[in-house]
């Protein structure tokens, strides 16, 4: 005997609807969204919109899709007046309003604060049974949700933190990043080695966690608040003898390079933690021999050392150059200091337009303060690349530890020229050997490419047209160019300026 589905007991046809709804809510809780998800089936399975609502009235959720904006208005003001009031009363659920405005069904999750789910004005008669199924459910994955949020805020503040660390040892501040690398841990070597690891920027946080298990968690990992593809990371130097001698260890660069070949690995010399940003400047130098080289790493086997074209008359023109900005006095409290503009000066020699990132100010507000920097210096350092290389040679030289004690030592009255300080017999010898890669090197990577885009500025599509090539040509020159000095030259920072005082110094210029 066949039985018809009005002979079924109603009872048992409710608990087929309910174990249904269940699977169904089930179901949701694993997808991407799962709150909003479930908000959404309860909208459509009720009839009312479906809210999630703080004890303040505050609503915490809502249904995806498009709604009557109207509607949305009146439901999210039930909910928020309903939710207030259930929790002056103290009750775990109930049915409030009516009347002149729709009714609103609540029930209290099982969460930390008090947070409810509310329908209004449903048109389900088991609206009670389906909101205490679906509470359950929505509790575990509104937890989740928050806890994925907390997690999330907790590894930004402490991705924010590791990048002031690094921010202060390029500013030379050295005990502050101590100080929070303390507490944040590792602690910092007095020793380091600077890795500049460039990736797909899609793939960062993945390599930075790969990169913090092979180091052991001993390595400072940062991803790089100026370019999007790089990693940097401070590393103690390798112990022994050389990478993986006597069938050691490998160290820590080639590994990378191994397990993600995406990557290209420049790595340092070993400097004390004050020389952190000479660090980071030779790994972008080895970072371009990397990109070219084979095993796609490699280290950096240059000098960087300008402190040979100091002496008593270095740090005298120095120190005349750069007079006009350490005596600023700004008009309003607000405005940039001498420090923060020697800071924006020396961000901005070393990435150009990227120094907004790296300052953490608008890029409108970076060429202000360029503006105003070719006003106190009395020079176009934002344009001329000669008054780059000048403000670049100045700033190394009025920062070197001994410059105080050579300024003070100085004659009265005394001062000195760009021409002077370039003319001693060690700067020659200096310049000679910056240049001396570029004289053995053939004609598309020599002396003639570099000058030819010195003099054009550093500019690419001017050094083209003199040279009588293509852009791409004229790029291609100096990625061989860069191959040959081991040393960047399209890629801030870059050696554009060291080779442009060495030519100015042998008269080449």
């Amino acid at each position: 005997m066949h039985t018809s589905p009005s002979d079924v007991p109603a009872d048992s046809a409710d608990r087929a609807d309910r174990a249904d709804d269940v699977l169904a809510l089930a179901r949701l809780a694993t997808r991407r969204g799962a709150v909003r998800e479930m908000l959404g089936w309860l909208a459509r399975r009720t009839g009312g919109p479906a809210l999630l609502v703080g004890d303040t009235g505050r609503v915490l959720a809502g249904p995806g899709g498009e709604h009557d904006p109207a509607a949305a208005r009146l439901a999210v003001g039930a909910a928020a007046e309903a939710a207030v009031e259930l929790h002056r009363r103290g009750a775990a659920s109930a049915v409030l309003g009516g009347g002149e405005g729709p009714p609103v069904h609540l029930i209290a999750l099982d969460t930390g604060p008090r947070t409810y789910l509310a329908v209004v004005g449903p048109d389900d008669p088991h609206c009670g049974t389906l909101l205490a199924d679906a509470a359950r459910t929505l509790a575990l994955c509104w937890r989740l949700e928050q806890s994925e949020r907390a997690r999330r805020r907790i590894e930004s503040a402490e991705e924010h933190s590791r990048e002031a660390v690094l921010h202060l040892l390029m500013v030379g501040s050295v005990p502050a990043a101590q100080r929070i690398a303390g507490a944040l841990r590792p602690a910092l070597p007095a020793v380091v080695q600077m890795y500049v690891i460039e990736c797909p920027h899609a793939r960062r946080r993945e390599i930075v966690r790969r990169i913090d298990r092979e180091a052991g968690g001993g390595a400072w990992i940062v991803p790089c608040p100026v370019r999007p593809n790089h990693v940097l990371a401070l590393v103690p130097p390798e112990p022994g003898p050389g990478p993986g001698a006597q069938g050691g260890p490998a160290p820590l660069d080639l590994l990378i390079a191994r397990l993600v070949p995406e990557c290209r690995v420049g790595v340092s010399a070993a400097v004390a933690l004050r020389d952190t940003p000479t660090a980071y400047e030779q790994a972008i130098h080895a970072l371009a021999v990397a990109r070219n080289a084979p095993e796609r790493r490699a280290g950096f086997g240059g000098d960087v050392d300008v402190t040979v074209l100091a002496g008593p008359e270095g740090y005298v023109w120095a120190s005349e150059l750069l007079a006009p900005c350490l005596r600023y006095a700004p008009a309003r409290r607000a405005d940039p200091g001498p420090q923060e503009l020697l800071g924006t000066l020396g961000s901005w020699l070393s990435f150009g337009g990227a120094a907004s990132r790296h300052l953490k100010i608008h890029r409108n507000t970076l060429a202000a303060r360029m503006r105003h920097l070719d006003e106190l210096l009395g020079v176009e350092v934002s344009r001329s690349l000669a008054a780059q290389s000048a403000a670049w040679l100045a700033l190394r030289l009025h920062t070197a530890p001994q410059a105080a004690a050579a300024r003070a030592q100085a004659s009265p009255g005394h001062t000195a020229t760009l021409d002077a300080v370039l003319g001693t017999p060690a700067a020659g010898a200096w310049a000679r050997a910056q240049l001396r890669p570029l004289e053995q090197a053939g004609p598309t990577a020599g002396l003639e490419t570099i000058r030819t885009w010195l003099r054009a500025d550093a500019r690419l599509p001017a050094a083209a047209t003199a040279l009588g090539i293509s852009l791409p040509g004229a790029r291609k020159r100096l990625t061989r160019a860069e191959d040959v000095l081991g040393r960047s030259l399209l890629t801030a920072p870059s050696a554009k300026y060291e080779l442009w005082l060495a030519m100015r110094a042998l008269g080449s210029l």
